[in-house]
């Protein structure tokens, strides 16, 4: 069941070296202020995963905190490269870092069979590619109704995922809503987990069919205001572009970006009492 507490409690006890760690949101509900609090805790040698890993992940790798990427798309979205992703693979700075492409959908696949306790998850995909060639984990298998040869990778599943929702109740039920990535089946798939939120409500109000992560499959729920900014939380904050632009040039130098997260990250907790300021830029 989960508790409810900081989002520093919540990393100290459920996050330890050498961790697999998945923090998933796409395009909005980006889990920074958790991401920025593994940051300031300086956990170390960590398998990151995630399917478009941007600017946190950016962030997590230029800090030292990675060893290996899992992942099936990185970049700035809609500006370019993560310049401190590429420092690493390129240069191994500030440390090597192994990595693991898939596809959206091979990524997909992978946590939905986590999610269900399986070993593997099977898709039509890959076909026609060399990714098989880079990925070792990618395999085939037979189908034993078909005989058609279809795509297998192995399940994801994480030692913590960790995702960012609008509301939870007081009892540690998630709402989440808006667009919906594989943050459930992420959740369902991990060992542990981490749920930040907007606020904390008394009663979720939830509709039919909406998006619920019940209390008995998260470990810690944090109340975290603005912890999906720069990206937006649907019905609460908006994209922040400008940032978006302003990180490719903040990014490509190491002592601007060493600079940079020591003013705005490393000197700057995220308090759970007001909503998180602007980054400065």
């Amino acid at each position: 069941m989960a508790k409810i507490v900081s989002i520093s409690d919540a990393v100290a006890e459920l996050i330890h070296d050498g961790d697999q760690i998945a923090c998933e949101g796409f395009t909005h509900l980006i889990p920074f202020a958790a991401g920025h609090e593994i940051i300031r805790q300086g956990r170390r040698n960590l398998t990151l995963i995630r399917m478009t890993p941007d600017l946190i992940y950016d962030q997590m790798i230029g800090m030292g905190l990675a060893a290996k990427l899992v992942f099936s798309w990185g970049g700035n979205p809609g500006v370019g490269s993560l310049h401190r992703l590429r420092d690493a693979i390129e240069n191994r700075w500030p440390s090597p870092l192994a990595i693991e492409e898939l596809t959206h959908a091979g990524m997909v696949q992978a946590y939905n069979a986590g999610a269900a306790g399986l070993p593997f998850g099977v898709l039509r995909g890959f076909a026609g590619t060399d990714l098989p060639k880079a990925n070792p984990s990618i395999r085939s298998v037979t189908c034993p109704f078909t005989g058609e040869s279809l795509a297998a990778v192995p399940a994801i599943r994480p030692d913590v995922s960790i995702v960012h929702a609008q509301r939870a109740d007081r009892r540690g039920n998630v709402l989440v809503w808006g667009i919906i990535g594989v943050q459930k089946e992420a959740v369902l798939a991990a060992k542990r987990s981490i749920v930040t939120v907007e606020e904390i409500v008394d009663d979720l109000n939830a509709p039919p069919n909406a998006c619920v992560l019940p209390s008995w499959i998260i470990s810690a729920v944090c109340l975290a205001p603005g912890g999906a900014y720069p990206s937006y939380a649907q019905g609460y904050y908006d994209r922040d572009n400008r940032f978006y632009q302003s990180w490719d040039k903040i990014s490509r130098s190491r002592d601007d970006f060493l600079s940079w997260m020591e003013l705005n990250v490393m000197n700057r907790p995220h308090s759970d009492q007001e909503p998180a300021g602007k980054l400065r830029i």
